[in-house]
């Protein structure tokens, strides 16, 4: 049973009455065989100026048709009683209060259960009726030929009406959405947030506006499109809710102009990141990593940068159609792809790819070689192994794409790029930033690669020119370290020297020669060698350096420093000249370790500056600790400090040399330090 005063309609809730009558202001009359009036409506009373007292019993045509048109009035009020026929027509009324206003009447006859005859008049304004039939003639017109897609659902979300422009954009005719849901005719749509948007409007009456959507529909079932939905919630004049409008506009290209702009901005952004993030150092396997972890996870889930195992030594490589290719793993990185990355090849592991696969394909050609969608079949093309193909199909390669990195008009190796997480295939657009980054990196990795190929070979020149001494000799026991610079610079031109002597007697040399790279170690080698030399003159440790100091001036202007030291066991006394060195540490049992205060002296090559000799007692069990510069030097940190600490070090017990050599280096060099180090230390032992 329905509410009070609501009829209920098929088994549903109660149904509210329509406002549209009440819009209208419709007036009901109606009338006795005679023509009196026997029922008067509040809406007459409206219409017509007068109450009900005034108006029942009285004969209609006297107080509502002007009197210009009575008689016809009476005779067509007569014609319907008579026929039965019914009348419509707009005649102008007086009003009571002597005003007149044109209204529409609809006129029938009535029988009741006896018989008796009656006439009822339904009557509204004219202009009211008028309005409304403008308001509807616009609406659908408006409707009809509206290019944005409309369309009203009940509150059960069921369609009851849609425009032209809505079949368009659906492709789905009137006839097969109306009565259907959403869900029905739309399942490529995200029906799930446009139905509980339409019921949070349906239930608050709050509209949304332009809430994008993107999917398939009907109408072009391939590409995706995107539309703004706008949602109105539906009511009557008296407040009954109807059901929910829905504005559809299609911005398919606005949508995509803004995915391309979002994409550009993005790549730019990568580039960006790429251009501050790769080539910080110097170092081969480190710039490697830096491009590895730029692609992941902006461009892919799992990257892998490989060199050509002959470019990493040097060479150029230039693979035939037949040749594989003999790949060196320099980085990988993975975004949560842990199959993937135990199917790729270990940082430092040398592999052969076979002629057939994609990776040799790239570097042989020198061109990317792109698989947006990986099928199974593919997957042998793409990893070096069998088994490395099974762990690509366990971790869900589905899109794959080879860069070649090329430098100075050479392929170095590739860019290996999978996605696995990611669900979009690689693009032409990914492509693009691929390579971008690729030839960015490229200049980066071949400049790491020539100078780590030329600080090894360096590195191997100045180790061959530095002494193997042995652990005790002429009464010392000796212990040393070479430490080269930090991966971002070259080598330096350190060195140490134990010299046997006649007598005896050692010479001890620590040296520095100023600048970096080949040039620094083969100045230091001959300084080295002419060292040797004049140590088996038995010169004074002054007159010594005046020689080397000639030299020097003699080797394209180089500057070096140095500190030379002859012991003699049998006087318990050690001589030494510095050249513009640090000095040495001295320590003592019962002392505090001290620094030698000796006459700094002139770097060798300035010359015109004399040397002095200072005479320093050694006895049992006393040290010397030689250094160079790049032992304690820091950018960050006074000299003072840095020698107080070093002074800090060497405090405390004796400890076996090795492991003094191993503290201060462990402990002072700093491992991005630009300066090598020579360590020299020398123990007096018991006669």
């Amino acid at each position: 049973m329905g509410a009070p005063g609501f009829p209920v309609a098929d088994g549903h809730e109660p149904v509210r009455p329509s406002g549209l009558l009440d819009v209208l202001g419709m007036a009901s009359v109606v009338l006795d065989a005679e023509g009196r009036i026997v029922l008067w409506s509040p809406q007459a009373e409206e219409l017509f100026g007068y109450p009900a007292r005034e108006a029942l019993g009285q004969y209609a045509a006297r107080i509502m048709v002007h009197e210009q048109h009575l008689d016809l009035v009476i005779k067509l009020f007569a014609d319907v009683m008579v026929t039965g026929q019914s009348w419509a027509g707009a005649f102008p009324i007086r009003r009571k209060d002597g005003t007149t206003r044109l209204v529409e009447f609809r006129n029938m006859r009535l029988l009741d259960d006896r018989g008796d005859v009656y006439a009822l008049g339904l009557c509204a304004d004219r202009s009211t009726v008028r309005r409304l039939e403008r308001d509807v003639a616009l609406s659908t017109r408006m409707i009809a030929q509206s290019p944005i897609g409309l369309a009203v659902l009940d509150l059960d979300l069921r369609y009851v009406s849609v425009n032209p422009a809505l079949e368009r954009l659906n492709g789905v005719p009137a006839d097969k959405l109306i009565g259907r849901s959403m869900r029905e005719v739309l399942p490529h749509l995200d029906v799930d947030a446009i139905e509980s948007a339409a019921l949070d409007v349906l239930r608050t009456g709050r509209p949304v506006i332009d809430r994008l959507t993107v999917g398939r529909t009907p109408a072009d079932p391939v590409r995706e499109h995107a539309w703004t939905i706008s949602l109105y919630r539906l009511e009557d004049a008296v407040g009954t809710v109807l059901g929910v409008a829905a504005m559809v506009v299609d911005v398919t290209e606005q949508h995509r102009a803004g995915v391309e702009a979002e994409a550009a901005r993005r790549r730019l952004a990568v580039i960006a990141d790429a251009t501050t993030r790769i080539g910080t150092t110097l170092e081969l396997e480190r710039t490697a990593r830096e491009l590895a972890e730029v692609a992941v996870p902006e461009l892919a889930d799992v990257a892998a940068v490989d060199l050509l195992d002959a470019v990493v030594a040097g060479r150029r490589s230039i693979l035939g159609p037949t040749e594989p290719a003999v790949m060196r793993a320099l980085a990988v990185r993975a975004d949560d792809a842990p199959e993937a990355l135990r199917a790729a090849d270990p940082p430092g592991q040398v592999a052969r790819y076979g002629p057939d696969r994609l990776v040799t394909e790239c570097v042989r050609t020198g061109r990317p070689v792109m698989l947006a969608r990986v099928e199974e079949a593919d997957l042998p093309r793409i990893a070096r192994s069998a088994e490395a193909a099974e762990g690509l199909a366990r971790a869900g390669v589905h899109s794959y794409l080879a860069v070649p990195l090329i430098a100075r008009g050479e392929v170095l190796g590739a860019l290996d790029l999978k996605r696995t997480r990611n669900a979009l295939p690689f693009t032409e657009d990914d492509l693009l930033l691929a390579r971008e980054l690729a030839s960015r990196a490229a200049v980066q990795i071949d400049n790491a690669r020539w100078y780590q190929n030329a600080r090894d070979t360096a590195l191997t020149l100045q180790r061959s020119l530095l002494p193997s001494h042995p652990p005790v000799t002429g009464g010392l026991e000796v212990a040393s370290r070479y430490q080269p610079a930090g991966a971002t610079s070259e080598v330096g031109g350190d060195w140490f020297d134990v010299i046997p002597l006649d007598g005896g007697k050692t010479a001890l040399v620590v040296g520095d020669v100023m600048g970096s790279g080949i040039t620094a170690a083969a100045t230091m080698g001959r300084l080295r060698t002419a060292t040797n030399t004049l140590a088996s003159l038995d010169l004074d440790p002054a007159r010594l350096l005046e020689h080397l100091d000639r030299i020097t001036e003699d080797l394209d202007h180089s500057i070096a420093t140095c500190v030379y030291a002859v012991h003699d066991p049998a006087l318990r006394q050690c001589r030494i000249a510095n050249a513009g060195h640090l000095p040495p540490v001295r320590l003592r049992e019962g002392h505090p370790p001290e620094l030698l205060e000796l006459p700094t002296g002139a770097p060798l090559g300035v010359g015109g500056v004399a040397f002095s000799t200072t005479t320093v007692d050694l006895g049992p069990g006393d040290r010397l600790v030689f250094y160079t510069d790049g032992l304690v030097e820091t950018r960050q940190h006074p000299l003072d400090e840095r020698l107080d600490a070093l002074l800090s070090l060497l405090d405390g017990p004796d400890r076996p040399l090795q492991e003094v050599c191993d503290l201060l280096l462990r402990t002072l060099h700093q491992p991005d330090n630009s300066d090598d180090v020579a360590l020299l230390i020398a123990r007096v032992q018991q006669p």
